[in-house]
């Protein structure tokens, strides 16, 4: 399976089939038990844990279904948290025009028990890329929302895509989900039984 830069990639199937396996094998959390994983020239499935930690931190944004946002820490600290991390010192104006895009500027002080569900997957999203990753990983991101703040969420990532040029490989098992993807790769047992392109996604 190839994935090229800048596309927007849903993987499909039944509870089971693989899919959340293939993300995590993706993002460098499980191994392989056989071929090989290359991300920007680079065959990440021969690093050390270590040296996948570090990959991780630097080109891959994780988006998980429940959120996994530090409570002790503002939305704003949640954002910049993988620079933190990095040592790094966070970029004031880079935070703004994320929140600004994302509408979480009126959220900035607020801790994360005081947000919406689709208000803190927008901070996830935001902390997911603050560090300008190669690929965005999202497994189920919306599997804990409802109707309102999934279409939220989705457009969220959309939009990251198209107006960043963010690759997103997103787990779904929503077939209306997916169709806001460019691709859809549908997964069963472990297996890929089917790849289609999207012609239009407006």
């Amino acid at each position: 399976m190839e994935i090229l830069e800048g596309s927007f990639v849903a993987i499909t199937g039944t509870s089971g089939s693989g899919k959340s396996t293939l993300l995590h094998i993706l993002a460098g959390i499980d191994d392989a038990t056989s071929g090989e994983v290359w991300i920007n020239g680079i065959r990440t499935d021969r690093l050390s844990r270590d040296e996948k930690t570090v990959f991780r931190r630097k080109n891959i944004g994780l988006i998980y279904q429940f959120f996994n946002l530090v409570s002790v820490l503002t939305v704003a600290e949640n954002i910049v948290l993988p620079a933190t991390l990095d040592g790094k010192k966070s970029d004031a104006e880079k935070l703004k025009e994320l929140m600004e895009k994302l509408h979480l500027e009126e959220r900035k002080k607020h801790f994360p028990s005081e947000l919406s569900g689709g208000q803190q997957q927008r901070v996830a999203i935001a902390r997911a890329i603050y560090n300008k990753p190669l690929v965005v990983l999202a497994d189920e991101p919306t599997g804990n929302l409802d109707s309102y703040n999934r279409i939220d969420v989705m457009n969220a990532l959309m939009l990251l895509n198209k107006e960043c040029n963010i690759t997103v490989v997103m787990v779904t098992h929503d077939s209306e989900l997916a169709a806001y993807a460019d691709r859809v790769i549908k997964i069963s047992d472990g297996k890929i039984v089917e790849d289609k392109e999207r012609a239009n996604n407006d």
